[in-house]
């Protein structure tokens, strides 16, 4: 099939319900290219300096293929100091890669690099099959995973942002009908002109959606606050959902793919000598995701954004482990997800063959720990040095107020962990941990006090001396 019949087969169709759904009021739902059962080729133009053998250039743009369920029948490479402005390939390779479409009978052709419209648009001519690039891929992968209805309009506008400037490429057959000699504009431009105000319009109305979507998630992700809330991030498919599933015992869907997890998910762990905290999973990082798909799940990584805690899965096993490890830091930074209160976890330990690149990565970041999330190594390791982590940001509390300051109690209790309370008389004696930021919020226009304020881990003399004529609680150190 022609490259420009596959596309029109599923964006004049996409058009026409956008249309209708414009004269009728109903929400339309998008259909995209699929590169699914397809059979396709593999291509890339890599820097001369690049440190990989060639066998490893296409390594993760073949995961990414066969995530997204593309046969792979064909690779090629070409090693350029730049891509070439017109065809990425240079002339000579593009030939090269049109015969190898012909002999293979390739639908698909899938590059690693990012294509400009008119250098997808040109491949497309000369190669005469379907050119995707990594950026269309990726958002394919995510359209198949999506489950929710918000990550479902988070990809539905990253696809649409992505195909607007794209449009006159993906409709090859308005070339032939489009505006000739004269000022005049032909039946091609004005059609095209008003598929850009149809695409214009869903992506209001897809971002008033997710603006509704986003103000229900943020009174969520507040409530939340007032536990403790630890956050894993990672390279895609690097065992955080595996991890999840070992640390919590819930029933998080697991599998070896590529984007396996596109929603955050959140599940009650409890860490001895701490008690529980809210332990959430988010959608994995990949080199070069999206510009529009990162803003598009902006949101979703909220939770992130406000953990104590991030734990930084790593597959210690991937050769480029030091790579992804560096690619998850300039996302959380393009997010304005504080990296420092990170501590680095190196997963499938079982699986690593290269005890150097281990010892490269625990010297460079020092602190790290390492586990096997499938075999249970270092899960208790792991457990103890979070809860060491945590234990920095928080206090134990000792806070005394009157028998009737029902105010005071709920603050602790939706700030805090109340451990105990005594009572003498018409006082109340509470002892509780809290986060140290919460201290400046406790009421005071009750008659609160605070007894003792010591944190955890800090000996027993280091609490202030009681001096209500009742004995403080005995809180023992890192409780």
């Amino acid at each position: 099939m022609a490259p420009g019949a596959a596309r029109r087969t599923t964006f004049e169709s996409t058009l026409a319900r956008e249309r209708s759904a414009a004269l009728t009021n109903t929400s339309p739902k998008r259909e995209q290219l699929r590169v699914e059962s397809k059979r396709g080729i593999l291509a890339a133009v890599v820097p001369p300096d690049v440190p990989l053998p060639r066998e490893r250039v296409l390594e993760e743009l073949r995961g990414l293929a066969e995530t997204a369920g593309v046969e792979v029948v064909g690779e090629l490479v070409q090693y350029r100091t730049t891509p070439h402005p017109a065809t990425c390939l240079g002339s000579g390779k593009v030939e090269e890669l049109a015969r190898l479409a012909k002999s293979q009978q390739a639908e698909v052709i899938l590059f690693d690099n990012n294509l400009t419209p008119a250098q997808g648009r040109n491949l497309e001519k000369a190669t005469d099959t379907v050119i995707v690039d990594r950026s269309e891929l990726i958002l394919d992968i995510f359209a198949s995973r999506a489950r929710t209805y918000e990550a479902k309009l988070q990809v539905e506008l990253a696809q649409l942002q992505y195909f607007r400037p794209r449009l006159k490429r993906l409709w090859t057959h308005l070339e032939r009908i489009e505006g000739g000699v004269g000022a005049g504009r032909g039946p091609g431009e004005k059609q095209l002109e008003t598929d850009r105000r149809l695409l214009d319009k869903r992506v209001a109305e897809l971002k008033r959606k997710l603006r509704e979507v986003e103000r229900r998630r943020s009174r969520m992700v507040r409530q939340r606050r007032e536990q403790v809330t630890v956050s894993l991030v990672g390279y895609t498919n690097a065992g955080k959902s595996t991890l999840m599933r070992a640390l919590t015992g819930s029933d998080v869907y697991v599998a070896d793919k590529l984007f396996a997890t596109l929603d955050t998910r959140t599940r009650r762990w409890h860490l001895p000598r701490w008690g529980d905290v809210l332990l959430s999973d988010t959608v994995g990082f990949v080199r070069d995701l999206p510009p529009h798909l990162v803003a598009s799940f902006r949101s979703t990584l909220e939770e992130a954004r406000h953990a104590e805690l991030l734990l930084h899965v790593v597959d210690i096993s991937h050769p480029e482990a030091v790579q992804q490890i560096e690619t998850v830091y300039s996302v959380l930074a393009d997010l304005g997800v504080d990296s420092e209160n990170t501590l680095l976890v190196l997963n499938k330990v079982d699986r690593a063959t290269d005890r150097a690149l281990v010892d490269i990565v625990r010297s460079r970041y020092p602190g790290t720990v390492t586990i096997s999330a499938v075999t249970g190594f270092g899960l208790d390791t792991l457990t103890e040095t979070v809860t060491e982590r945590l234990s920095h940001g928080f206090v134990d509390l000792v806070v005394e107020t009157g028998a009737d300051d029902g105010c005071t109690y709920a603050f602790l209790s939706a700030h805090g962990q109340i451990e105990e309370t005594t009572s003498a008389g018409d006082r109340l004696r509470i002892r509780c941990r809290m986060a140290r930021r919460f201290l400046p919020r406790l009421p005071a226009d009750n008659g609160a006090r605070i007894v003792s304020e010591t944190a955890i881990g800090e000996p027993h003399s280091a609490r202030t001396p009681d001096s209500a004529g009742m004995s403080a609680p005995t809180i023992a150190a890192g409780s």
